[in-house]
């Protein structure tokens, strides 16, 4: 126990520090939100690491997608033995606790630039040698659409929701039931008699034909913690999409969340702040055969009209395997034009289909695909034409593995 008076002490200036270090990450916190905090932290009473860890996060956090970097920058500005305990024994009554010591990798790389940023050099002369830089600037680009999202810092991420932005769907229309007037053929009786009426008695026919209009998307986006380094990007897709064509998209991990309306906002960042704020259980645990069951009981005949294709973002890793869950693909796969699943575990050069989860769902699916970076999402956009090839057969990765 300490007798020192609250607000004393080197802690209020570190928690400063602390926050422009989340600042520099990419959280949005403002000197208001620091003065929060310190008195969040003298008001509390802390006694453990735990209790200063989650006094900081409900003053500084706001958003899901932020949490992993908090834990992050958390981990490595407060890393040093003790530190957090002699300081909060300097403001607090309660001697602090002993606490395990957490070890979150998510955003690692943004937190670790943030809290070292690099040191701005004079820019050299300009040589012959510099002229290969627009040669060098392509290179990288190339880089960056192949780099794993996972592995990509606080800039390139900004860069990769440009290029996003810019991924456009091919033009697969397809033929619907409806007709639509055009020069040539089946005739239009209706409209051929209301012509001939108007004409005085001359008979002028109308012609008509089936409409055609792109299939809808629906993708069902799993933001359990084993996808929380890609379900944002992958979110920033969907909202692309969704300026392109009608697109229906939800969220799982232990329950089903319809973020349909959340992503037509015109804005990129106000839609996915407007999403995290819907769904209420980012990274939590995996329910796959849940969130399909309540897909297919309650949105499959509102949503899969129009041939429409589903997207499955997802790792497969089941919970708890059972009958359930392949009847729930199989139900959903009987109820949509085509069934593409999206893993980010492809990405791995030995990757097997030997999880339960995967191996029940794999049957399933018309097409199983890689989504980790910029070029397997340029890669789907090419897919989903009517005419692109759509790869190995999914059925092949259970021979391998078996």
């Amino acid at each position: 126990m300490s007798d020192a008076p609250a607000g004393t002490g080197r802690l209020p200036d570190n928690i400063a520090y602390f926050a422009r270090a989340l600042r520099a990450a990419g959280v949005p916190v403002g000197p208001g939100d620091v003065i929060d905090a310190v008195e969040a932290v003298e008001a509390a009473a802390i006694g453990s690491r735990e209790d200063f860890y989650w006094t900081l996060h409900a003053v500084l956090v706001r958003r899901h997608e932020h949490s992993a970097l908090f834990a992050e920058a958390f981990r490595l500005f407060w890393r040093r033995r003790d530190l957090i305990e002699k300081m909060i024994a300097q403001m607090s009554p309660v001697a602090p606790d002993k606490a395990p010591r957490k070890d979150p990798n998510a955003g690692a790389l943004r937190v670790q630039e943030a809290l070292s940023p690099k040191t701005e050099r004079p820019k050299p002369k300009i040589t012959e040698e510099d002229l290969t830089t627009v040669t060098l600037s392509v290179s990288q680009s190339e880089v960056l659409k192949g780099k794993d999202f996972a592995q990509m810092s606080a800039d390139e991420v900004a860069q990769a929701r440009r290029l996003i932005a810019s991924l456009r769907l091919p033009d697969d229309a397809t033929r619907t039931r409806r007709f639509a007037p055009r020069p040539r053929g089946r005739i239009d009786p209706r409209r051929s008699f209301q012509r001939t009426v108007r004409a005085g008695g001359a008979i002028d026919l109308a012609f008509r034909a089936p409409r055609e209009r792109p299939p809808p998307i629906v993708a069902l986006c799993d933001i359990s913690g084993s996808m929380a380094e890609y379900s944002r990007l992958f979110l920033h897709f969907l909202h692309a999409l969704s300026e392109q064509r009608r697109v229906h998209s939800f969220v799982f991990a232990t329950r089903l969340t319809n973020i349909t309306r959340e992503l037509t906002r015109r804005d990129p960042d106000e839609a996915l702040a407007r999403a995290s704020a819907r769904a209420q259980d980012w990274e939590g645990g995996t329910r796959i055969a849940e969130a399909l069951h309540l897909f297919n009981r309650h949105w499959s005949r509102r949503v899969l009209g129009g041939g429409a294709v589903v997207l499955l973002f997802t790792d497969g890793l089941e919970r708890e395997v059972t009958p359930e869950l392949t009847h729930e693909m199989d139900r959903l796969r009987r109820s949509c034009r085509r069934l593409v699943w999206l893993n980010p575990l492809l990405r791995f050069d030995g990757f097997s289909a030997r999880a339960s989860g995967i191996r029940a769902m794999l049957p399933h699916v018309d097409d199983f695909r890689p989504i980790h970076s910029l070029s397997a999402m340029a890669d789907l956009c090419r897919a989903l034409g009517a005419h692109q090839p759509r790869g190995r057969a999914p059925k092949a990765w259970l021979r391998d593995a078996s």
